[in-house]
C-alpha cells in the first residue's frame, strides 16, 4: 500500500534522520541535490525573451527523476523539504516543475535543525514556495552563466584555450594577485629589537622588558648597549588597570570557516562538508547562515547548562545582532541542536568540529573575563629611551574557562608575562640585554580563512558561495597552495651581560608559505587582462552591489530580470568590443629579445 505523504530532501543522510521522526504514513526520499539545471554545452538563457532560463534534467539522473515521479503520483501530499536557503528554495521549485505538482499537492517545509520537535512542527505548518527567493537564486545563476559563457571565449581567444572567468571567482583571484604584487614590491628594512631581562633584589624571576623604540642599525644597537654598561635602571612608572574581555558571537558560516581553519587546520570546503554531515545527522543547526541570533529555546537551555555545570556567576545573557545586509540564509547562528549533548558519536573530524561549535555557543552566553593588566616603564639613567613590560593576571576567567577565540596574527613578536610583585622607584639590575637583528615583515599571503574574512568584509559572495569559490579558483589553476615550510635566515644577536658585549648569529625559519594562497602565472595574466579590459567585472564595489541586488530580489523589492538587463546592457557591448580588438602581442607573451641569426623577436608565453 502506497504511503500517503512523500517528503523529498537532498541527501540520503538527511532522509534517514528525518525518516526516524515521521510516522509510517511518510516516505522520505533524496533528490541527491539538483535534478534540473541550465545545459552544460550552451548558454541556456534566452537573451531576447527577458533572459528566460532554459532548464533541462541533469544527465544521469533520469532514473531518479522517474522514481520520484512515481512516488509523488501515489502520494496525497509531497513535502519539498530541501535546505532553508535560496539554493534549497530553488531545488524545491525545480522539483515541483519536474514532478508536475500542482499548488495543492506541493508543500514547502524547511528545517533549521533536524530534531523531532522541529521536523514535526514544520510538517504541520507547510507553506508555498517563496518565488522571491527562487528568483534571487535564478538571478545569481543566470548572471554567472552569462559572465562565464560570454567572457570565457574572449580569454580563449586572447590568452589561451580552456580558461574560464566568473563574477565572484575572478574577484577572489584579484585579491590574491594584488596581495602578491604588494609582496613583490615590498622592500624589507633592517632594524634591531632590544629585549632586556632585569631583576630586583627580592624577585625570584626577572622581568622581560622591551625597548620602546626600534634601533635602525647594528651601529646604533652597539652604541646603545655600550651606554647601558654604566647605566642605572629603575621603575619609573607602574600602572595597574582592570580590563574585561567579552566572548565572541556564536558561529556564522564565515566565522566557523575561519576558526576551523585556525584551530583545526580544516580547509573551507572540508569545514562545510563536515558541518553538512553534522546538520543532516541532527547534531547542529543549519550551517549556511550569516545570522548570529539564537532562539529563545536555545538561550534557555544554554543558561541551564552554564548554571548547572559552572555556576550562576559564569552566566550572562547576551543578544547578538546580525550586521550583514539582507541576511539571506537561516535565521539562527550555527549551534548544537541539543546543548546537553557535550559529545557526539561520529568521525574524528565531526567530533572536533562539533566540540568547537559547542564551546563557542556556550561561551557566547557567559560572563566577561576579568583581567588585571600591569604596565611597567623602566627608565635608563643616561638615555631618553625606556624599557616597557606588561603582564596580565586573570582574576575571573568567565567565558575563557570554556573557549578562547583565535586570531590571524602570525608575528609572534609580543606577548604578556606574569610579573612579580614590584613598586615604583625600585632599582633594577640587568641580567642580560639583547639586541636582535630583524627585518620589517612583508604583507602576509592569504589563507583560505583570511580570504573568506576579506571577502565578507567587502560584501563579496554570501555564506553559500565562499567554499565553492575558493575550490574553483584552485581547481582552475589560478591559485595554488604554498608548500614551503620556510626559508633559513641568519640574523645577528648582540648581547650585553656582565658589562661585556658578545656577538653571535642564529638561524631561524622565515616566510613559511605552507597552505598560503599563491597566484599562478595563469592567474596573474588572466587577472591583469580582466583589470585592463573588464574593470567593472572585477571591481569590488560592483561585485558587492550585485549581491545587494540579489538581496533586493529575495525581499521582493526588485524584479530579477531588471537587474540582469541593467548588467547586460553594459556588459555585452564591452565583450564585443574587446573580442574584436587586435592586440600587438598575445596576452601573457613576453619578448625575450631578438634571435641573433634571424633578427626576429623571441618570446615566451604562458
Amino acid at each position: 500500500m502506497a504511503k500517503k505523504h512523500l517528503v523529498i530532501v537532498e541527501s540520503p543522510a538527511k532522509a534517514k534522520t528525518i525518516g526516524k521522526y515521521l510516522g509510517k504514513d511518510y516516505e522520505v526520499k533524496a533528490s541527491m541535490g539538483h535534478l534540473r539545471d541550465l545545459p552544460k554545452s550552451k548558454l541556456g538563457v534566452d537573451i531576447e525573451h527577458d533572459f528566460e532560463p532554459v532548464y533541462q534534467p541533469i544527465r544521469g539522473k533520469e532514473e531518479l527523476i522517474s522514481e520520484l515521479k512515481k512516488a509523488a503520483k501515489s502520494s496525497d501530499t509531497v513535502y519539498l523539504a530541501t535546505d532553508p536557503d535560496r539554493e534549497g528554495e530553488a531545488i524545491s521549485w525545480h522539483l515541483k516543475a519536474l514532478l508536475n505538482l500542482d499548488d495543492e499537492k506541493a508543500k514547502r517545509v524547511t528545517f533549521n535543525e533536524i530534531t523531532k520537535k522541529v521536523v514535526s512542527e514544520s510538517i504541520k505548518e507547510p507553506r508555498a514556495i517563496d518565488q522571491d527567493l527562487v528568483d534571487a537564486q535564478q538571478a545569481r545563476r543566470v548572471l554567472d552563466r552569462i559572465v562565464g559563457f560570454e567572457l570565457s571565449p574572449v580569454l580563449w581567444k586572447k590568452i589561451k584555450p580552456a580558461l574560464s572567468a566568473g563574477r565572484v571567482q575572478s574577484v577572489a583571484v584579484r585579491l590574491i594577485v594584488e596581495r602578491e604584487k604588494e609582496i613583490k614590491n615590498f622592500k624589507a628594512e633592517e632594524y634591531y629589537r632590544v629585549v632586556a631581562l632585569l631583576h630586583t633584589d627580592n624577585a625570584a624571576q626577572p622581568i622581560r622588558a622591551e625597548l620602546n623604540k626600534r634601533l635602525p642599525s647594528k651601529e646604533a644597537a652597539m652604541e646603545f648597549l655600550e651606554s647601558c654598561k654604566n647605566a642605572t635602571f629603575s621603575i619609573s612608572d607602574l600602572t595597574v588597570k582592570p580590563l574585561k574581555k567579552s566572548p565572541a558571537a556564536p558561529f556564522t558560516t564565515s566565522t566557523l570557516q575561519q576558526e576551523a581553519s585556525r584551530k583545526l587546520g580544516f580547509t573551507v570546503s572540508q569545514t562545510m562538508m563536515v558541518a553538512q554531515r553534522l546538520y543532516e545527522s541532527g547534531h547542529i543547526t543549519y550551517m549556511r547562515t550569516d545570522s548570529v541570533n539564537l532562539s529563545s529555546l536555545a538561550l534557555g537551555t544554554i543558561k541551564e547548562e552554564i548554571a548547572t555545570t559552572l555556576g550562576d556567576k559564569y552566566y550572562k545573557a547576551r543578544n547578538y545582532h546580525t550586521t550583514a545586509k539582507g541576511a539571506q540564509e537561516a535565521h539562527e547562528a550555527i549551534r548544537p541542536t541539543y546543548i546537553s549533548h557535550h559529545e557526539i558519536s561520529g568521525t574524528a573530524q565531526e567530533k572536533r568540529l562539533y566540540d568547537l561549535i559547542w564551546k563557542r555557543t556556550i561561551a557566547s552566553q557567559m560572563a566577561d573575563a576579568k583581567i588585571e593588566k600591569t604596565t611597567v616603564d623602566i627608565s635608563i639613567s643616561n638615555r631618553e629611551e625606556h624599557f616597557s613590560a606588561t603582564g596580565e593576571v586573570v582574576t575571573f576567567p568567565g567565558f575563557l574557562k570554556v573557549y578562547t577565540e583565535s586570531t590571524d596574527d602570525e608575528t609572534g613578536e609580543k606577548g604578556t608575562d606574569m610579573l612579580p610583585p614590584i613598586v615604583a622607584g625600585t632599582q633594577m639590575t640587568p641580567k642580560k640585554i639583547e639586541a636582535t637583528q630583524r627585518f620589517t615583515q612583508q604583507p602576509v599571503r592569504y589563507t583560505e580563512a583570511s580570504l573568506v574574512r576579506r571577502m565578507e568584509e567587502l560584501g563579496i559572495g554570501r555564506p553559500s558561495t565562499y567554499a565553492p569559490t575558493i575550490s574553483t579558483i584552485q581547481q582552475r589553476n589560478y591559485v595554488a597552495k604554498g608548500e614551503s615550510k620556510g626559508e633559513s635566515r641568519t640574523c645577528e644577536v648582540l648581547t650585553l651581560s656582565n658589562k661585556k658585549i658578545s656577538t653571535k648569529t642564529k638561524t631561524e625559519l622565515t616566510g613559511a608559505e605552507k597552505g598560503k594562497l599563491i597566484p599562478t602565472d595563469v592567474g596573474m595574466v588572466v587577472n591583469d587582462f580582466l583589470i585592463k579590459y573588464f574593470p567593472k567585472i572585477i571591481d569590488y564595489n560592483f561585485t558587492a552591489n550585485v549581491e545587494n541586488d540579489f538581496d533586493d530580489v529575495a525581499e521582493g523589492i526588485t524584479q530579477w530580470t531588471d537587474s540582469i538587463a541593467h548588467f547586460y546592457d553594459d556588459f555585452h557591448p564591452n565583450i564585443e568590443s574587446v573580442a574584436s580588438l587586435r592586440l600587438e602581442h598575445k596576452v601573457g607573451e613576453r619578448i625575450l629579445g631578438n634571435d641573433p641569426k634571424t633578427g626576429k623577436p623571441v618570446s615566451v608565453q604562458i
